[in-house]
């Protein structure tokens, strides 16, 4: 099981004080990549305008742009909500950038109450991401919205 309170000890060691956005959004995702079991991507899609913009990650190349309503992580943006899917493969409109993947949990990052980009982590496990793993998730990427962009009112 995951120590999510330690991850985020990790991230903010990482991250607080560094000016450089797209730097810790790379480290956020190497982070991720190194620390959490039995997933093959992990990182970030920015929001422009309408679409998704692939961002800092880990695992095999990725689709580049996504619309706002498409597939997990537009949908997760598009309702403002985190996105949790147990079998990619039943959700309707999955963008398959990896035919390995089977499950995938996506986590709105907001920025003045907006949101601005999305965590997007993918597992080749069927129902990888318990209702633990998504409540640590959102307290980690809570806490990397906290170092982004200086609010500090959620505790990890």
């Amino acid at each position: 099981m995951t120590d999510y309170a330690a991850l985020c000890e990790q991230l903010d060691a990482l991250t607080v004080g560094v000016p450089y956005p797209v730097a810790n959004l790379a480290n956020a995702a190497a982070l991720l990549w190194q620390t959490l079991p039995q997933i093959n991507w992990a990182g970030f899609y920015l929001l422009e305008g309408d679409t998704l913009v692939l961002g800092p990650f880990q695992g095999k190349p990725a689709c580049i742009a996504i619309p706002l309503g498409r597939g997990v992580c537009g949908t997760a943006a598009k309702e403002d909500r985190t996105v949790n899917v147990p079998d990619v493969h039943a959700f309707p409109g999955h963008i398959a950038c990896d035919g390995a993947s089977r499950s995938e949990l996506v986590i709105p990052l907001r920025r003045s109450g907006a949101v601005a980009a999305v965590l997007d982590i993918d597992s080749p496990i069927l129902c990888r991401f318990s209702p633990a793993d998504q409540a640590g998730l959102e307290r980690f990427a809570a806490r990397l919205e906290q170092n982004l962009w200086g609010f500090r009112d959620a505790d990890c």
